[in-house]
């Protein structure tokens, strides 16, 4: 538990000095309310086109509108930049060349990465919660005012949102072990994404995790608690799949 402890605030250290994960952080943020904005701008001129790629969410107004555009995005977009940051979590060690000192600690490489992923959960939850309040800001910005009651609910499911989508990221981790740097861990979080766009074209239902958060979303009443479930299975198996690997990390191959 010591060993833990001090990986722990070691990781910890490493990730808030990171510029890596701010300027993520900070584009990522900047982006989704940007595009919100933009889309929220277009619904009001009528743009045709624009009206039938949202569908239902075209019809609404109001804090209903904003928030169902946001979720949308948020459940299609944070992935690279998840991606990204976790790519980095793990793959910096292969890329700055520090993975042979980590050899030299007392600390167990597993342990080390165990860390890593904590952070990243952590960091997951910060940046459900940025986007969370971008969101309250952009309304109240654009002149809806403060959410009523029925809003609060969707606008808070940022958070939650945000923290699935990240859980369905952990593959990024085990990819940037394998690959040894950073670029595998980026290419993967494309590849879920693409992966997940291409199931959720084909209709393959709440029942494929890769995309149960964002039907969970958008349509809350359409995922079941027990395909929402499925979700968890991701990280422990790839978790643990990260964990073995570091466990027998070899300098030599």
């Amino acid at each position: 538990m010591s060993a833990l402890r001090a990986a722990l605030a070691t990781e910890g250290r490493k990730a808030i000095s990171a510029r890596v994960l701010r300027w993520t952080t900070g584009l990522l943020v900047v982006s989704v309310t940007a595009l919100v904005a933009g889309i929220l701008a277009a619904m009001n001129l009528g743009d045709p086109q624009l009206t039938a790629k949202l569908g239902p969410v075209a019809d609404l107004e109001g804090w209903p509108a904003l928030l169902a555009v946001a979720a949308q995005i948020t459940a299609a977009g944070v992935m690279p930049a998840l991606g990204i940051g976790l790519s980095w979590l793990v793959g910096r060690e292969f890329a700055e060349g520090t993975i042979t000192g980590l050899f030299a600690l007392p600390v167990p490489r597993w342990t080390i990465v165990l860390a890593k992923l904590v952070v990243y959960l952590v960091w997951t939850v910060l940046v459900g919660a940025a986007l969370c309040a971008a969101m309250l800001l952009l309304g109240m910005l654009i002149g809806f005012g403060m959410p009523d009651p029925a809003a609060w609910g969707p606008l808070a499911r940022q958070i939650p949102l945000t923290i699935l989508v990240g859980l369905v990221a952990t593959p990024v981790a085990w990819a940037a072990t394998l690959g040894r740097g950073l670029l595998p861990g980026i290419a993967t979080a494309i590849g879920l994404l693409v992966i997940a766009q291409v199931m959720a074209f084909t209709g393959s239902g709440a029942w494929f995790p890769l995309i149960a958060p964002a039907l969970w979303a958008i349509d809350p009443g359409s995922v079941t608690a027990a395909q929402l479930a499925l979700v968890p299975s991701i990280p422990v198996v790839f978790g643990g799949l990260t964990l073995l690997a570091w466990h027998r990390l070899q300098l030599d191959r």
